[in-house]
């Protein structure tokens, strides 16, 4: 699907498909918007190399695993950007493969699949940005894209005190999975996020030909998608240190407690380790054993075993073992 947006020297915008591109050309005032959602390889490469877009810029945007980046070529800069298609409350979410080919009167985005940003701002206010500069729909796209990751990590921190509060109360080893999957979720994330905030580090301390610093507009839009992926990257550092700190409680809390077992089975041990030594003596079959005829041999044995036993017991209670 080819999606196209024209805003003309006078602010008008006209929507449509890549006919526009030709008024585009011939409208030295006018800016272009084109956005490819699943179009075909070939179909992609023609339209760039068109726009005299450089072949390893083609090559990176069109690289499946391909972490984001910033590239500036002699004609237009290349932004690749990870979105988003879809985002829960439990960390399932599904990225999205953006790639931006930034030039002074054109934007050009590419994506495989939905991207929810950019639909968002095709039907709002792209006309809007578009006449400011191309530079501040691919911005706004990435703040907006921020958005939506942002709610959904706010939405995970209410999942994450009421998962911390069923731990402390009755832990198991099913709370203790997801725990350790949200854990792996957050370490996906954060990585995908120090790439972004890496990102919007360059364009603030650097100045891109097609992303001036100069021009305040650009600069406020660029600390704003700076600012929120610095809290991104935070909130992800900070929840998966929240993970960690419940997997190390109730790892602390399971050894407690085969403590509390192994002490209770070390006690019943002592106990009956010299019974059942006494036991074995006179389980013994010798012929001359004096205490085997003596009348109340029997009641003698078996008390001073209880006696023994009854004052392990007593000990062990005394010392708190028990």
């Amino acid at each position: 699907m080819i999606r196209t947006l024209l805003v003309d020297a006078a602010g008008r915008l006209d929507q449509g498909d890549e006919s526009l591109i030709e008024r585009w050309r011939a409208e030295p005032e006018s800016r272009i918007w084109i956005d490819l959602q699943g179009e075909p390889l070939e179909a992609e490469r023609a339209l760039l190399e068109a726009f005299g877009c450089h072949p390893l810029a083609i090559d990176d945007a069109h690289r499946d695993r391909h972490p984001p980046k910033i590239e500036e070529f002699e004609d237009h800069t290349l932004i690749l950007y990870r979105g988003i298609s879809s985002f829960d409350a439990d960390l399932s979410y599904q990225p999205q493969r953006i790639a931006f080919f930034l030039g002074e009167r054109f934007l050009i985005s590419l994506h495989p699949g939905l991207a929810l940003s950019i639909d968002r701002l095709m039907a709002q206010d792209a006309g809007h940005l578009l006449a400011r500069s191309p530079e501040y729909v691919a911005l706004r796209v990435m703040y907006a894209s921020a958005g939506y990751y942002l709610d959904s990590l706010l939405a995970f921190e209410n999942e994450l005190s009421d998962l911390e509060d069923a731990l402390i109360e009755d832990g198991s080893d099913a709370l203790m999975r997801r725990v350790i999957g949200y854990r792996s979720r957050l370490v996906k994330m954060r990585r995908v996020f120090n790439y972004h905030l890496g990102i919007t580090q360059e364009l603030t301390a650097y100045d891109y030909a097609h992303l001036p610093r100069g021009n305040e507009e650009t600069l406020h839009a660029i600390n704003d998608v700076h600012e929120r992926f610095e809290r991104l990257h935070s909130l992800t550092q900070m929840y998966y240190d929240i993970c960690g700190d419940l997997i190390d409680g109730y790892l602390s809390l399971s050894s407690h407690q085969l403590n509390q077992t192994m002490r209770v089975l070390t006690v019943i041990t002592a106990i009956f380790v010299p019974l059942t030594f006494i036991a074995g003596i006179y389980g013994m079959n010798f012929s001359h054993m004096p205490e085997l005829a003596y009348r109340y041999g029997y009641f003698i044995v078996m008390g001073v075993m209880l006696a023994i036993g009854g004052g392990l017991l007593w000990w062990f209670r005394r010392v708190k073992w028990l």
